[in-house]
């Protein structure tokens, strides 16, 4: 037997520094958005080393080592990955959405979904079993390969409050009716080491109980105890003016019945409350009455099970939301929480980026890039958009090496064939997918 080389029986014993057999690689001669909100670099290079950014900007200002690999992006456009603040894993297959379908293959396929359509980030927004917390911990002892976990757990409702009347969903949310309740709830969150918490504020336009104001700010108030954020589902103008003057971080709807006045916006920008609109959510709820051009898109058909296709697109699958009593207000619902994002925007508001895709009929991934469009439409520009879905959501996580293409972040990054810039769409010619400078499309 030959001996062991010296050399990797020092690597073995901890000897040697990793730098040593560092992997660098340098991505060149492409425009780079970079998601802080500057203007764009061209003839701009990234390089990387062991999945993290040495340097980011003109390539002729950067230092290359010798016998780094390179790869050439003449032409391209390279920005951050996309960070989706609100997203539900793991209980969809299809159309069906069931507690037992919470599983470690389930999720890494949504996972790579998200990831092939440059969402290499997602905070999982309340509706998680406990191997959330698993598959987190694993990704984070090393470099994934796939979309990053950030999660709420289990989010927090009433007693047969919304949504436990959903399908799917009863036993899913954290159902309280007192603040002791709430006391223990938040800390065995905070145990887990949550991400955020989650707390739902809605009758479901009259359907179901909504959870008492009190017990709302008892669970701000342990949240920020243990130095949790606190994101509501809101639908309400009234319901969320009062959660801002109790004190949550971040309203993870837009408010839909009406538009939003100075007050809420004064309030939200004093406090510093984030909005995360979820546009397309709304999109969801009416869309599939009739037959869309969408569904015939290869950039949505690619992802999704053609059997899904088929029944979106049949008669009787349509004829069922048509006969939904509340089908005529929906559109509308969309149209005001369009306005009411352009409103607090223009405002000074903090805008993060969510989708509320998971679902049944919430497309990870092609809905990431749907709700970019959309916010186009509400009258955000694509550099502003950009900025919420990268550096913004960073931001409110509290993510401090993700987010942005800067020097000690990680490489997690989208190549596009176009410049998004120019038209938002464009974020849909995505030619590579990188986490942690790993190719993952």
């Amino acid at each position: 037997m030959k001996p062991f080389p010296a050399r990797w029986a020092a690597v073995a014993c901890g000897l040697v520094a990793a730098q040593a057999f560092a992997e660098v690689r340098i991505l060149e001669n492409f425009t780079l958005i970079d998601g802080t909100g500057r203007p764009p670099v061209p003839a701009a290079a990234l390089l990387v080393r062991d999945g993290k950014i040495d340097y980011a900007g003109p390539k002729a200002q950067m230092r290359a080592p010798a016998g780094a690999e390179r790869l050439d992006l003449t032409g391209k456009y390279v920005m951050p990955g996309i960070i989706d603040l609100h997203v539900h894993l793991g209980n969809v297959k299809g159309l069906v959405q069931d507690p037992k379908f919470f599983t470690r293959e389930n999720l890494a396929e949504q996972l790579r979904t998200y990831a092939s359509y440059g969402v290499t980030a997602v905070v999982s927004m309340g509706t998680d079993a406990d191997l959330i917390y698993q598959v987190r911990a694993e990704q984070r002892a090393g470099r994934p390969s796939f979309t990053r976990i950030f999660t709420a757990g289990r989010g927090f409702t009433n007693r047969n409050g919304y949504p436990s009347s959903v399908p799917g969903m009863k036993g899913v949310p954290l159902e309280v009716e007192s603040a002791e309740d709430v006391r223990r709830a938040v800390a065995l969150l905070a145990d887990r080491r949550v991400d955020v918490v989650k707390v739902w504020v809605d009758d479901h336009l009259g359907k179901e109980p909504k959870i008492p104001l009190e017990l709302c700010r008892a669970i701000i108030e342990e949240a920020h105890k243990h130095k949790l954020k606190v994101a509501a589902h809101i639908f309400y103008l009234d319901d969320a003016k009062k959660l801002v003057e109790a004190g949550v971080d971040a309203l993870a709807h837009s408010v839909r019945d009406r538009d939003a006045d100075q007050e809420l916006m004064s309030m939200m920008k004093k406090r510093g409350t984030w909005l995360i609109p979820t546009l397309t959510r709304e999109v969801s709820t009416f869309v599939y009455a009739r037959p869309h051009p969408f569904l015939d898109d290869p950039f949505f058909s690619r992802s999704v099970d053609p059997q899904v296709i088929a029944t979106l697109k049949s008669p009787e699958y349509q004829k069922k939301l048509q006969a939904d009593p509340n089908l005529g207000r929906y559109e509308e619902f969309l149209r005001t929480a369009q306005r009411n994002l352009r409103a607090l925007s223009a405002a000074g508001v903090r805008v993060g980026f969510g989708t509320d895709t998971g679902p049944p009929a919430r497309f990870s991934g092609y809905f990431d890039h749907w709700e970019m469009e959309l916010m186009a439409e509400a009258g955000m520009k694509p550099m502003e958009i950009i900025r919420s879905a990268t550096g913004r959501a960073a931001e409110y996580l509290g993510a401090k090496d993700l987010g942005t293409l800067e020097k000690g972040k990680w490489a997690d990054l989208v190549v596009l064939a176009a410049n998004p810039l120019d038209n938002i769409r464009n974020t849909r010619t995505i030619e590579s997918v990188w986490i942690a400078g790993n190719r993952v499309r």
